[in-house]
């Protein structure tokens, strides 16, 4: 112990102590001066990429804006699925056939219609025409099926209309 508190009244320890403390704050003093002048070159560089405006400013509206323009995407697709959703309850599946129900007629003018969703559910209308009268019958369709007793042109109109997939093509 008496060999450390000889030693640190030493004048050149002491000497040296003050020499390595006034090096440490010109360090220290000439750090702080470059970084001053790195930050104010580094400000005026970001300005004149942003020709006259603040950089940072800006990317951090553009950033505002994106989040912005993600998030009303996300609700917009959000709403386009819905929209399908429901879009797969509308009739989009149509099937017609066009027939003659009595042979004195002499024309295909009564027809069979069926108008399905994606699901195949609808109706099939028949439409059976003849010279004293005309009559429509309508018949509810579930899963492409119904309970009724369904007749050869109904069923090739319910036919038509799944096979279509939604892209009608009359004839």
């Amino acid at each position: 112990m008496e060999n450390i508190v000889n030693t640190l009244n030493n004048s050149y320890v002491i000497l040296g102590i003050v020499v390595v403390n006034i090096i440490l704050i010109i360090l220290y003093i000439s750090s702080n001066v470059k970084l001053r002048r790195l930050n104010k070159e580094y400000r005026n560089f970001m300005k004149k990429i942003g020709k006259g405006e603040d950089i940072d400013e800006n990317l951090k509206v553009y950033i505002k804006k994106v989040e912005k323009v993600e998030k009303e995407n996300k609700e917009i697709i959000q709403y386009c699925e819905d929209l399908n959703k429901e879009l797969a309850k509308t009739i989009r599946k149509v099937g017609i056939v066009r027939y003659n129900a009595f042979k004195d007629t002499g024309s295909d003018l009564s027809f069979a219609l069926a108008l399905l969703n994606d699901n195949n559910d609808g109706v099939v209308l028949n439409g059976i025409y003849s010279r004293e009268m005309s009559n429509i019958y309508a018949k509810p369709i579930k899963a492409g099926k119904s309970k009724y007793t369904i007749s050869e042109q109904e069923q090739e109109a319910i036919d038509k209309a799944i096979e279509s997939n939604g892209y009608n093509v009359i004839e």
